[in-house]
């Protein structure tokens, strides 16, 4: 298949997936107290670093001569490992029953 295709596919995938995480920092950041403080600096820190790890990656790729599909596909796989992580840290126990 083509692979702009699939780097679309994976770029919707990291948009639901982010929707939902975005969703539960808000509940967090509504409870409020230390855990939601805490959150709200993490948030911040967090999108700092990965910003410059992709920017590491896309410089890296482009020394190496990828071309701007692998650079485009290792950036969404920074991000969605980013967003994977996050959303198993901020899912309830309880909710996760598998």
């Amino acid at each position: 298949m083509n692979e702009w295709f699939d780097i679309a596919r994976d770029a919707g995938r990291l948009a639901i997936e982010a929707h939902g995480v975005v969703g539960l920092r808000l509940a967090r950041l509504a409870r409020g107290g230390k855990r939601g403080r805490a959150e709200s600096r993490r948030m911040v820190t967090e999108k700092a670093q990965a910003l410059v790890e992709a920017n590491v990656a896309a410089a890296r790729a482009l020394l190496s001569g990828d071309g701007a599909s692998a650079i485009a596909h290792e950036t969404i796989g920074i991000y969605r490992r980013r967003v994977r992580g996050n959303r198993r840290r901020l899912t309830p126990r309880w909710w996760c029953w598998w």
